[in-house]
């Protein structure tokens, strides 16, 4: 049976706190949270409701009593629609500030986890500009405005290139202008949108499953380089050509121009035929003099400036002089164990993806490192006595687990094996506050340095260190 919402209007709610997921946190007049979507901590707003739950309410600020001083003009025309950039509107010192705290706050109420001084949180140089991929679906039907919509006016034009609306599957929001990338993705993007539009190249169209152009992917390297990769539906090779000659033609510093054929339900592209159209199937990011090959499936830390902060924290926690022997857990296309294998006896790394490990063994041979291994498997099948048996045990492990954090019978490996130190890099402090509790009887936290890597968003990375308990 359908839950009954029956909504509700609060006034002059005052907005205290910024919560999970880049909410903000109001208080009902009978002490129930709201969590609203439109506000910054600091306003005095009237809320409708627009869930109710037994502990909480989610709503939305129809009226602004009073504006926070913690305000700030958001630069993107698109702030408000676009769900990419969601704390635009709060200063990036006020940011940060709430990003430590929601670090300090997961580690201690989920964690139930005795704290050292926190250090102050990493912030990023670039608060735009800073993303080093970034991904664009193409749609015959785009999401209209409210104006448009009110407007009366037919809509003659309705296709898209830009991001989907949130929560919406189908519906696509046109970018004029996105702040996450630098030149040339803006003009790259929008002249693949002009050109498709006047040489009458069909969009996509999602619950159809019809048109040529699917997405476009953008990506860009410290070094310079550029890679775009255009995802087509329909297999037309003479408008195929067309669009592909263009590019080639009117950005000649794109280092390598890819395309892919994807008749699948949906847009993922790892079980797919990358085919190189110009240039090279791959591009390189450099960092402290080591160069990684990114190709279209790559995983790559997607802000290069940040990324190189994080890691120069994960080398610094681990402390090492050249004697130990490293396990590098999730370890993707081996950069954290590249990076750290000149400071240590030996390094292993392991991972899933076979075709990450694989760029990981091509990137630590063109890097002339000797002293790292890389295995391919299920982390919690892989990571077992008898690989540690065969490999040696190590003096420290650094893990660096996807959002969900790591399986419990890793996190029971981990123990098992005791080492004298572990260094945990997360992207979700919440599952790693859950896999830290499981671990606190027997390691203590010596160090916590959140680094922000994603400026304008509530996401936040969070790198802990563990010593183990003397018993």
């Amino acid at each position: 049976m359908r839950r009954k919402n029956t909504r509700q209007v609060f006034e002059n709610v005052e907005v205290v706190d910024a919560g999970a997921k880049g909410k903000t946190i109001g208080k009902a007049p009978d002490g129930r949270v709201i969590f609203l979507t439109n506000t910054v901590p600091g306003d005095v707003v009237d809320v409708m409701t627009t869930k109710k739950r037994k502990a909480y309410f989610e709503g939305v600020a129809t009226k602004f009593h009073t504006f926070s001083d913690k305000r700030t003009t958001p630069v993107c025309e698109h702030f408000g629609v676009c769900g990419g950039c969601k704390w635009q509107d709060m200063g990036y010192e006020h940011q940060l500030f709430y990003k430590q705290k929601e670090v300090e706050n997961n580690l201690r109420r989920i964690g139930h986890l005795e704290l050292p001084k926190t250090s102050s949180i990493i912030g990023s140089k670039k608060q735009y500009f800073y993303r080093n991929k970034m991904e664009f679906s193409f749609s015959d039907s785009r999401w209209l405005t409210l104006e448009e919509i009110n407007s009366g006016k037919e809509i003659d034009n309705k296709n898209a290139l830009g991001f989907h609306i949130p929560g919406m599957w189908d519906k696509i929001l046109d970018i004029k202008k996105c702040h996450l990338q630098e030149d040339p993705s803006n003009a790259i993007r929008l002249e693949i949108k002009d050109f498709a539009i006047k040489n009458n190249l069909s969009f996509f169209n999602p619950r159809n499953q019809w048109g040529m152009l699917r997405t476009v992917m953008i990506r860009t390297s410290s070094t310079g380089e550029i890679m775009v990769m255009v995802q087509f539906y329909e297999n037309d090779l003479e408008k195929r050509e067309l669009l592909m000659n263009h590019l080639a033609l009117s950005f000649p510093e794109i280092t390598s121009l890819l395309y892919v054929i994807n008749q699948k339900q949906n847009d993922t592209i790892y079980d797919q035929e990358i085919i190189c159209y110009s240039g090279r199937d791959h591009i390189f990011e450099e960092m402290e003099g080591l160069q990684f090959k990114i190709n279209a499936k790559s995983f790559y830390q997607t802000n290069s400036d940040q990324a190189y902060e994080l890691y120069k924290v994960t080398r610094d926690f681990a402390g090492l002089t050249g004697n130990e022997l490293v396990y590098d857990l999730y370890t993707g296309t081996g950069t954290i164990a590249q990076f750290v294998a000149k400071k240590a006896k030996k390094v292993i790394g392991i991972e899933a993806v076979p075709e990450a490990i694989a760029d990981a063994k091509a990137n630590a041979k063109r890097n002339k490192i000797d002293n790292v291994d890389f295995f391919v498997g299920d982390m919690k099948n892989v990571f077992n006595p008898t690989f540690i048996k065969e490999h040696g045990r190590p003096d420290l492990i650094i893990t660096d687990p996807p959002r969900d954090g790591m399986h419990a019978a890793v996190v029971q490996q981990i123990l098992s094996i005791a080492p004298e130190k572990v260094v945990y890099v997360s992207c979700n402090s919440a599952t790693q506050a859950r896999d830290l509790e499981m671990m606190k009887d027997d390691y203590e936290i010596l160090k916590v340095q959140p680094v922000d890597m994603f400026p304008q968003t509530h996401h936040v990375e969070n790198v802990v260190l563990l010593k183990k308990r003397t018993k």
